[in-house]
Formats: structure tokens, sequence, C-alpha cells
């Protein structure tokens, strides 16, 4: 179960049920049970997509990151394929229950370009936009497609273009300037974001201080620790930025259940890599 729990990076979808509450925040219910359900919905798709990032890059990971599960012997490449088909299946299936066809619109590209990217674009141009679709999608099916939920998807998924582009050097290092884009593309986003009351400030100040700080000493010193820290605090940082996001709807409950979730995140990535 522990090697299962590396695989799927398990603590790191704690950065997900906010996409669906704030697609759901957008949308004018922030709570409920298709809320919930949803939610477990882009859980089973997020560790689809973790499994399935082991087993396409399992030849790759023997070489630069043998500890992992896979290259270790922990788990075997046919384990983390199924788990991943089995919880693709899972995540469709729960969407289906809880929001009908106008869900599926949406889980089914979703599902998909988990495993496009995985498979086909992860080492391609495209694949910083893959990802960043993955999560745009995933707030809107909190939203039931509704294009109210268009402004904090997109918002979202700009996060992540910068988050997963950085993530391309954690191996190996970069220069300064790539470090220094996603600074300044976090900056954007907390900009854009911040139009909101006290809470809705204070929420986003906190990704921006966190996620925007270990940018900053990514900058100082690009070396690929610091790149990983960087990539790491980007992905923990999402729970502020969707938690601001909710908040700017008026929704304070639900944005304060939603950061509540990140300390805890950062705590079991200390123990559970994120990234």
């Amino acid at each position: 179960m522990k090697a299962l729990a590396e695989l799927v990076r398990a603590p790191a979808a704690l950065t997900v049920p906010g996409d669906a509450v704030a697609g759901a925040a957008a949308a004018g219910w922030p709570f409920g049970r298709r809320t919930l359900a949803l939610t477990g919905a882009s859980v089973c798709l997020y560790w689809a997509g973790m499994a399935l990032n082991d087993f396409a890059d399992r030849d790759l990971d023997a070489v630069e990151r043998p500890e992992r599960p896979i290259p270790s012997g922990r788990v075997r490449p046919g384990t983390a394929l199924g788990v991943a088909t089995g919880l693709t299946a899972g995540g469709l299936g729960i969407a289906a229950a809880a929001g009908g066809r106008r869900a599926l619109r949406i889980a089914v590209p979703l599902a998909a370009t988990v495993w496009a990217y995985d498979f086909a674009l992860k080492k391609t141009v495209l694949g910083p936009a893959a990802m960043a679709a993955a999560r745009t999608l995933d707030v809107l099916l909190g939203a039931g497609g509704r294009r109210a939920a268009l402004p904090a998807a997109l918002t979202v998924g700009a996060h992540t273009y910068a988050v997963t582009t950085l993530s391309r050097s954690e191996v190996d290092g970069a220069k300064p300037a790539l470090p220094a884009a996603t600074l300044a593309a976090t900056a954007g986003v907390g900009v854009f974001a911040g139009r909101g009351g006290l809470l809705s400030s204070a929420l986003l100040g906190a990704y921006a201080v966190t996620t925007g700080g270990a940018q900053y000493d990514a900058v100082r010193d690009p070396a690929a620790p610091k790149i990983r820290r960087a990539v790491g605090a980007g992905i923990h940082g999402m729970i502020p930025l969707q938690a601001g996001l909710i908040a700017r709807t008026g929704a304070w409950r639900a944005a304060l259940a939603v950061a509540a979730a990140f300390p805890l995140a950062r705590a079991l990535g200390r123990k559970v890599s994120p990234t």
C-alpha cells in the first residue's frame, strides 16, 4: 500500500478537490452531494494520471529515479497500468452518476487529455499546454461545464502551465531565466485572481508568498534541488489559489474548507514527493 500511495502521489490529491469546489462556486453551488461526488471523480483521474506517468516513464526512471516504485521493483508495470485503468474507469463512472451527460462531456475529454499527456505529449512542446488543459477541464467539471467557471478554470490552467514548464528541469536544473519566467507567471496569476475581498486577498497572498518564494530561491540558485522544491511549492500552491478564487465568489466557508488542506498537503509532501 505504501508503494501504491507513492505511485499515485496520494497526498498530492489534496490539491484536487479545490478544482471542483472552485468550479461549483463559480456556478453558484459551492457545496452539495454533486460537488462531493465530482471531487471524487477528479481525484480518481488525478491518481490515474500519476500512475500512468510512472508507467510511461519506467525506463527513464530506471536511470534518473531508480527509487521510484516501478524501477525499484516495488510495483510491477502491469499493476501500475491496471491501477491507472481502474481509476480512470472509476472517475468516469462517478462523473456519470453525479452529473450525467453534462458531466461526461467534460470528464471524457479530461480523461483523454490525461492519457494523451502521459503517453504522447509530455515530452513535446505541447506537454505543458496539455497539463494546463487537464486542470482547466477539472475546474469546469466541478461547474458542470457552465461558462461562468471559465475565468477560474483558465486561472488554474495558467498556473499549471507555468509549474509544468518548470518541472521539466527538476532533474538537470535550469538557467535562471526559466524560474524567473515562472515567478513572473505566478505574479500575473495572483494579480488576475486578486479582485476580491479581504479573505480572497489573504489566501492569494499565501499563494504568492509560498509559491513565489520558492521560485525566487530557484532564480538565485537554479540547481535541480531548488527547481524540485519550487515545483513542489507550485503544486501545493494550487490550494490557496483555488481557495482565493472560491472566496472571490463569496463562498467563504467553502474557501476556508479548501484552504485547510494546505498545511496538511505540505506536511505529507515531505513524506511522499508530489512531483
